[in-house]
Protein backbone atom coordinates (compact mmCIF):
# COMPACT_ATOMS: atom_id res chain seq x y z
CA UNK A 1 0.00 0.00 0.00
CA UNK A 2 1.50 3.38 -0.95
CA UNK A 3 2.47 5.55 1.96
CA UNK A 4 0.88 8.93 2.51
CA UNK A 5 4.26 10.60 2.33
CA UNK A 6 4.67 9.54 -1.29
CA UNK A 7 1.79 11.79 -2.29
CA UNK A 8 1.98 14.53 0.32
CA UNK A 9 4.58 16.93 -1.08
CA UNK A 10 4.94 20.58 -0.21
CA UNK A 11 3.30 23.03 -2.58
CA UNK A 12 0.75 22.11 -5.18
CA UNK A 13 -0.33 18.56 -5.94
CA UNK A 14 1.07 17.00 -9.10
CA UNK A 15 -1.46 15.58 -11.57
CA UNK A 16 -0.49 12.01 -10.67
CA UNK A 17 -0.90 12.78 -6.97
CA UNK A 18 -4.34 14.25 -7.59
CA UNK A 19 -5.41 11.12 -9.48
CA UNK A 20 -4.16 8.86 -6.69
CA UNK A 21 -5.92 10.96 -4.06
CA UNK A 22 -9.16 10.78 -6.05
CA UNK A 23 -8.95 6.98 -6.27
CA UNK A 24 -8.00 6.66 -2.61
CA UNK A 25 -11.02 8.78 -1.71
CA UNK A 26 -13.26 6.19 -3.33
CA UNK A 27 -11.32 3.26 -1.83
CA UNK A 28 -11.68 4.72 1.67
CA UNK A 29 -15.40 3.89 1.58
CA UNK A 30 -14.17 0.39 2.47
CA UNK A 31 -11.35 1.66 4.73
CA UNK A 32 -8.61 1.18 2.13
CA UNK A 33 -5.96 3.65 0.97
CA UNK A 34 -4.95 1.73 -2.15
CA UNK A 35 -5.42 3.63 -5.42
CA UNK A 36 -5.72 0.26 -7.22
CA UNK A 37 -8.65 -0.60 -4.98
CA UNK A 38 -10.13 2.79 -5.81
CA UNK A 39 -9.69 2.09 -9.52
CA UNK A 40 -11.56 -1.21 -9.29
CA UNK A 41 -14.24 0.42 -7.15
CA UNK A 42 -14.63 3.10 -9.83
CA UNK A 43 -14.99 0.40 -12.51
CA UNK A 44 -17.72 -1.20 -10.38
CA UNK A 45 -19.55 2.13 -10.17
CA UNK A 46 -19.52 2.58 -13.93
CA UNK A 47 -20.67 -1.01 -14.56
CA UNK A 48 -23.84 -0.07 -12.69
CA UNK A 49 -24.35 2.99 -14.90
CA UNK A 50 -22.38 6.01 -16.06
CA UNK A 51 -24.41 8.33 -13.84
CA UNK A 52 -23.37 6.55 -10.65
CA UNK A 53 -19.74 6.43 -11.75
CA UNK A 54 -19.65 10.08 -12.77
CA UNK A 55 -21.39 11.32 -9.63
CA UNK A 56 -19.17 9.17 -7.43
CA UNK A 57 -16.08 10.79 -8.93
CA UNK A 58 -17.69 14.24 -8.76
CA UNK A 59 -18.63 13.90 -5.09
CA UNK A 60 -15.20 12.60 -4.08
CA UNK A 61 -13.48 15.44 -5.93
CA UNK A 62 -15.79 18.11 -4.51
CA UNK A 63 -15.26 16.95 -0.95
CA UNK A 64 -11.49 16.65 -1.36
CA UNK A 65 -11.10 20.06 -3.01
CA UNK A 66 -13.27 21.73 -0.38
CA UNK A 67 -11.24 20.15 2.42
CA UNK A 68 -8.00 21.25 0.75
CA UNK A 69 -9.22 24.84 0.33
CA UNK A 70 -10.35 24.91 3.96
CA UNK A 71 -6.92 23.79 5.12
CA UNK A 72 -7.46 20.16 6.02
CA UNK A 73 -4.50 18.02 7.05
CA UNK A 74 -2.45 17.14 3.96
CA UNK A 75 -1.68 13.66 5.21
CA UNK A 76 -5.41 12.91 5.49
CA UNK A 77 -5.97 14.42 2.05
CA UNK A 78 -3.22 12.26 0.56
CA UNK A 79 -4.75 9.10 2.03
CA UNK A 80 -8.17 9.90 0.57
CA UNK A 81 -9.81 10.52 3.92
CA UNK A 82 -11.59 13.63 2.64
CA UNK A 83 -13.21 12.05 -0.41
CA UNK A 84 -15.20 8.97 0.53
CA UNK A 85 -18.17 10.65 2.23
CA UNK A 86 -18.59 13.05 -0.67
CA UNK A 87 -18.50 10.09 -3.05
CA UNK A 88 -21.31 8.26 -1.25
CA UNK A 89 -23.38 11.41 -0.79
CA UNK A 90 -23.22 12.30 -4.48
CA UNK A 91 -24.25 8.77 -5.45
CA UNK A 92 -27.20 8.92 -3.04
CA UNK A 93 -28.28 12.18 -4.71
CA UNK A 94 -28.24 10.79 -8.25
CA UNK A 95 -29.92 7.53 -7.20
CA UNK A 96 -32.74 9.47 -5.57
CA UNK A 97 -33.16 12.44 -7.92
CA UNK A 98 -31.58 11.41 -11.23
CA UNK A 99 -28.89 13.16 -13.24
CA UNK A 100 -29.24 16.83 -14.20
CA UNK A 101 -27.25 20.02 -13.84
CA UNK A 102 -29.21 20.80 -10.68
CA UNK A 103 -28.39 17.48 -9.03
CA UNK A 104 -24.76 17.82 -10.15
CA UNK A 105 -24.60 21.20 -8.39
CA UNK A 106 -26.32 19.70 -5.35
CA UNK A 107 -23.80 16.84 -5.30
CA UNK A 108 -20.89 19.29 -5.37
CA UNK A 109 -22.34 21.41 -2.57
CA UNK A 110 -23.18 18.32 -0.49
CA UNK A 111 -19.63 17.04 -0.99
CA UNK A 112 -18.24 20.34 0.28
CA UNK A 113 -20.50 20.19 3.32
CA UNK A 114 -19.26 16.64 3.99
CA UNK A 115 -15.75 18.07 4.34
CA UNK A 116 -16.93 20.48 7.04
CA UNK A 117 -19.02 17.87 8.85
CA UNK A 118 -16.11 15.43 8.66
CA UNK A 119 -13.75 17.98 10.22
CA UNK A 120 -16.19 18.63 13.06
CA UNK A 121 -16.81 14.92 13.64
CA UNK A 122 -13.09 14.16 13.57
CA UNK A 123 -12.39 16.88 16.15
CA UNK A 124 -15.09 15.63 18.52
CA UNK A 125 -14.67 11.88 18.09
CA UNK A 126 -10.88 12.09 18.18
CA UNK A 127 -11.11 13.08 21.82
CA UNK A 128 -12.55 9.69 22.71
CA UNK A 129 -10.49 7.67 20.23
CA UNK A 130 -13.27 6.77 17.79
CA UNK A 131 -13.01 7.01 13.99
CA UNK A 132 -15.32 9.18 11.92
CA UNK A 133 -16.19 6.38 9.47
CA UNK A 134 -19.11 7.32 7.19
CA UNK A 135 -20.99 9.44 9.74
CA UNK A 136 -20.65 12.69 7.71
CA UNK A 137 -22.20 10.96 4.69
CA UNK A 138 -25.06 9.64 6.82
CA UNK A 139 -25.76 13.07 8.29
CA UNK A 140 -25.62 15.02 5.03
CA UNK A 141 -27.47 12.41 2.95
CA UNK A 142 -30.06 12.00 5.70
CA UNK A 143 -30.79 15.74 5.74
CA UNK A 144 -31.11 15.79 1.95
CA UNK A 145 -33.37 12.75 2.08
CA UNK A 146 -35.77 14.51 4.42
CA UNK A 147 -35.60 17.87 2.65
CA UNK A 148 -35.94 16.49 -0.89
CA UNK A 149 -38.48 13.72 -0.44
CA UNK A 150 -39.97 12.90 -3.83
CA UNK A 151 -41.28 9.37 -3.36
CA UNK A 152 -44.52 8.50 -1.59
CA UNK A 153 -44.33 6.78 1.76
CA UNK A 154 -43.75 3.05 1.47
CA UNK A 155 -45.04 0.25 3.62
CA UNK A 156 -42.52 -1.43 5.84
CA UNK A 157 -41.77 -5.03 4.78
CA UNK A 158 -43.54 -7.76 6.65
CA UNK A 159 -41.58 -10.53 8.30
CA UNK A 160 -42.64 -14.10 7.66
CA UNK A 161 -43.94 -15.85 10.70
CA UNK A 162 -42.67 -19.36 9.92
CA UNK A 163 -39.23 -18.70 11.39
CA UNK A 164 -36.53 -19.23 8.79
CA UNK A 165 -36.23 -17.70 5.33
CA UNK A 166 -35.13 -20.15 2.64
CA UNK A 167 -33.19 -18.94 -0.37
CA UNK A 168 -32.42 -20.70 -3.63
CA UNK A 169 -28.83 -21.10 -4.78
CA UNK A 170 -29.25 -18.19 -7.18
CA UNK A 171 -30.67 -15.98 -4.44
CA UNK A 172 -27.81 -16.91 -2.10
CA UNK A 173 -25.24 -16.00 -4.75
CA UNK A 174 -26.92 -12.69 -5.50
CA UNK A 175 -27.21 -11.90 -1.78
CA UNK A 176 -23.50 -12.54 -1.28
CA UNK A 177 -22.55 -10.21 -4.15
CA UNK A 178 -25.16 -7.54 -3.44
CA UNK A 179 -23.98 -7.25 0.15
CA UNK A 180 -20.91 -5.58 -1.36
CA UNK A 181 -22.70 -3.64 -4.07
CA UNK A 182 -25.22 -1.99 -1.77
CA UNK A 183 -22.38 -0.17 0.01
CA UNK A 184 -22.35 2.08 -3.08
CA UNK A 185 -26.10 1.74 -3.86
CA UNK A 186 -25.27 -0.72 -6.67
CA UNK A 187 -27.86 -3.30 -7.70
CA UNK A 188 -25.88 -5.36 -10.22
CA UNK A 189 -24.48 -8.55 -8.70
CA UNK A 190 -21.33 -8.45 -10.82
CA UNK A 191 -20.54 -4.97 -9.49
CA UNK A 192 -20.33 -6.56 -6.05
CA UNK A 193 -17.76 -9.06 -7.31
CA UNK A 194 -15.63 -6.24 -8.71
CA UNK A 195 -15.77 -4.51 -5.34
CA UNK A 196 -14.63 -7.72 -3.65
CA UNK A 197 -11.75 -7.94 -6.13
CA UNK A 198 -10.85 -4.38 -5.20
CA UNK A 199 -10.67 -5.34 -1.54
CA UNK A 200 -8.50 -8.33 -2.41
CA UNK A 201 -6.02 -6.07 -4.20
CA UNK A 202 -5.58 -4.00 -1.04
CA UNK A 203 -5.65 -6.73 1.60
CA UNK A 204 -6.39 -10.44 1.62
CA UNK A 205 -7.39 -10.14 5.28
CA UNK A 206 -9.91 -7.40 4.46
CA UNK A 207 -11.32 -9.39 1.53
CA UNK A 208 -11.71 -12.57 3.61
CA UNK A 209 -13.22 -10.60 6.49
CA UNK A 210 -15.69 -8.94 4.13
CA UNK A 211 -16.64 -12.26 2.52
CA UNK A 212 -17.17 -13.86 5.93
CA UNK A 213 -19.21 -10.84 7.00
CA UNK A 214 -21.44 -11.25 3.96
CA UNK A 215 -22.03 -14.94 4.74
CA UNK A 216 -22.76 -14.27 8.41
CA UNK A 217 -25.21 -11.53 7.43
CA UNK A 218 -27.09 -13.86 5.07
CA UNK A 219 -27.32 -16.63 7.67
CA UNK A 220 -28.47 -14.20 10.35
CA UNK A 221 -31.07 -12.55 8.13
CA UNK A 222 -32.45 -15.95 7.10
CA UNK A 223 -32.55 -17.10 10.72
CA UNK A 224 -34.52 -13.96 11.58
CA UNK A 225 -37.06 -14.74 8.86
CA UNK A 226 -36.47 -11.47 7.01
CA UNK A 227 -37.93 -11.05 3.49
CA UNK A 228 -36.09 -13.14 0.91
CA UNK A 229 -36.15 -10.46 -1.78
CA UNK A 230 -34.51 -7.91 0.49
CA UNK A 231 -31.89 -10.40 1.67
CA UNK A 232 -31.08 -11.21 -1.96
CA UNK A 233 -30.88 -7.48 -2.76
CA UNK A 234 -28.21 -6.98 -0.08
CA UNK A 235 -30.34 -4.66 2.05
CA UNK A 236 -29.42 -6.38 5.31
CA UNK A 237 -25.83 -7.27 4.53
CA UNK A 238 -23.86 -4.25 3.33
CA UNK A 239 -23.48 -2.79 6.82
CA UNK A 240 -22.27 -6.17 8.07
CA UNK A 241 -19.57 -6.25 5.39
CA UNK A 242 -18.29 -2.85 6.48
CA UNK A 243 -18.36 -3.86 10.15
CA UNK A 244 -16.30 -6.97 9.34
CA UNK A 245 -13.70 -4.89 7.49
CA UNK A 246 -13.51 -2.35 10.30
CA UNK A 247 -13.16 -4.72 13.24
CA UNK A 248 -11.44 -7.74 11.72
CA UNK A 249 -9.07 -6.01 9.30
CA UNK A 250 -8.61 -2.36 10.29
CA UNK A 251 -8.92 -1.24 13.90
CA UNK A 252 -8.07 -4.44 15.78
CA UNK A 253 -5.27 -6.96 15.16
CA UNK A 254 -6.50 -10.31 13.93
CA UNK A 255 -6.50 -12.91 16.73
CA UNK A 256 -8.99 -15.67 17.59
CA UNK A 257 -10.53 -13.36 20.18
CA UNK A 258 -10.87 -10.37 17.88
CA UNK A 259 -12.26 -12.60 15.11
CA UNK A 260 -15.01 -13.73 17.47
CA UNK A 261 -15.50 -10.14 18.64
CA UNK A 262 -15.90 -9.00 15.04
CA UNK A 263 -18.26 -11.89 14.23
CA UNK A 264 -20.50 -10.85 17.11
CA UNK A 265 -20.51 -7.27 15.82
CA UNK A 266 -21.38 -8.44 12.30
CA UNK A 267 -24.24 -10.55 13.63
CA UNK A 268 -25.50 -7.61 15.73
CA UNK A 269 -25.50 -5.27 12.75
CA UNK A 270 -28.13 -7.31 10.89
CA UNK A 271 -31.08 -6.84 13.28
CA UNK A 272 -29.90 -3.25 13.76
CA UNK A 273 -30.09 -2.70 9.99
CA UNK A 274 -33.49 -4.41 9.79
CA UNK A 275 -34.87 -2.24 12.59
CA UNK A 276 -33.49 0.95 11.04
CA UNK A 277 -34.86 -0.08 7.64
CA UNK A 278 -38.32 -0.73 9.08
CA UNK A 279 -38.24 2.64 10.84
CA UNK A 280 -37.07 4.63 7.83
CA UNK A 281 -38.89 2.96 4.94
CA UNK A 282 -42.47 4.16 5.64
CA UNK A 283 -41.28 7.73 5.05
CA UNK A 284 -39.26 6.72 2.01
CA UNK A 285 -35.99 6.85 3.93
CA UNK A 286 -32.92 4.66 4.17
CA UNK A 287 -30.61 3.65 7.02
CA UNK A 288 -27.62 4.42 4.79
CA UNK A 289 -24.55 3.18 6.71
CA UNK A 290 -25.70 4.24 10.17
CA UNK A 291 -25.88 0.61 11.40
CA UNK A 292 -22.23 0.14 10.40
CA UNK A 293 -21.16 3.39 12.05
CA UNK A 294 -23.01 2.87 15.32
CA UNK A 295 -22.18 -0.84 15.63
CA UNK A 296 -18.47 -0.15 15.04
CA UNK A 297 -18.47 2.72 17.52
CA UNK A 298 -20.14 0.60 20.19
CA UNK A 299 -17.77 -2.34 19.80
CA UNK A 300 -14.67 -0.12 19.70
CA UNK A 301 -15.90 1.79 22.74
CA UNK A 302 -16.34 -1.52 24.55
CA UNK A 303 -12.73 -2.52 23.85
CA UNK A 304 -11.22 -0.93 27.02
CA UNK A 305 -13.44 -3.09 29.24
CA UNK A 306 -12.53 -6.35 27.50
CA UNK A 307 -9.26 -7.88 28.65
CA UNK A 308 -8.55 -10.36 25.88
CA UNK A 309 -5.58 -10.60 23.47
CA UNK A 310 -5.87 -8.01 20.72
CA UNK A 311 -8.96 -6.30 22.11
CA UNK A 312 -7.48 -3.08 23.38
CA UNK A 313 -8.38 0.57 23.45
CA UNK A 314 -4.92 1.56 22.23
CA UNK A 315 -5.30 -0.32 18.95
CA UNK A 316 -8.92 0.77 18.56
CA UNK A 317 -7.73 4.36 18.37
Amino acid sequence: MPTAGAAAQPGRWAAADAARIQLRGIAQVALSASPWTGLLFTVALFTNGWRIGLYGLLGAAASTVAASVLGADRDGLARGLEGYCGCLTAISVVVRLGASWRTALLAVLAGAVCAVVGAAAGHLLGRIGLPVLTAPFCLVAGVLQIALTTAPAATAPTVDGDGITRLSGLELGRAFCNNFGQIFFLDKWYAGLILLAGLLVASRVAAVAAACGSVVAIVTACAMGLPADLISAGVYGYNAVLVAIALAATFLPLTPWTAGFAALAVLSSVPFTAAWQAFAQPSGGSPFTWPFVVTTWLFLAAAPALHRPGISFEKAK
